[in-house]
């Protein structure tokens, strides 16, 4: 059954689709960030195994509710990986190294990447498609991401 939420059916379409490809960063980014978890190396390797596996349980949570904000929207939510990688914008792999530093710059250009794309689209939601909820809903991932590149970033001085 379709929602009658006071949104057209057009603009639902099309914030489902823009949030279709945000999950699908989302997805590569949570398993580039396990990638880092499982394959790091060096000598600061158990507090950095330990600071991968915070940022990919957060990124497990954020894609759960992703998927089901889709699904708010009375469209179904990308969840095969041949789906994500047709609609994200990242790449599976840049970094050179298993070290620390090369996921750690690997890992924020990604968080980067969102953020700029998040906040192309937080006003397009709420202005053009007239979809207050989710422009409020990107805002609060914009913040998520914001401090989770910060916490990158701080490994990098």
């Amino acid at each position: 059954m379709k929602p009658h939420i006071g949104i057209h059916e057009n603009n639902l379409a099309e914030s489902a689709h823009i949030l279709s490809k945000l999950l699908a960063d989302e997805y590569l980014l949570y398993t580039k960030t396990r990638n880092a978890h499982w394959n790091i190396e060096g000598a600061d390797f158990y507090n950095k195994h330990l600071f991968f596996e915070a940022q990919y349980n957060e990124l497990d949570e954020l894609i759960d509710s992703l998927a089901e904000r889709i699904r708010s929207l009375g469209h179904y939510a990308p969840a095969s990986l041949n789906q994500f990688l047709a609609l994200t914008q990242l790449t599976e792999q840049k970094r050179s190294g298993n070290d620390s530093t090369a996921y750690i710059k690997e890992l924020l250009m990604d968080h980067e990447s969102i953020i700029v794309s998040l906040r192309e689209n937080i006003d397009h939601f709420a202005m053009a498609l007239k979809d207050i909820g989710t422009s409020d809903y990107a805002t609060g991932l914009l913040e998520t991401h914001e401090k989770m590149a910060w916490m990158l970033r701080a490994h990098l001085s």
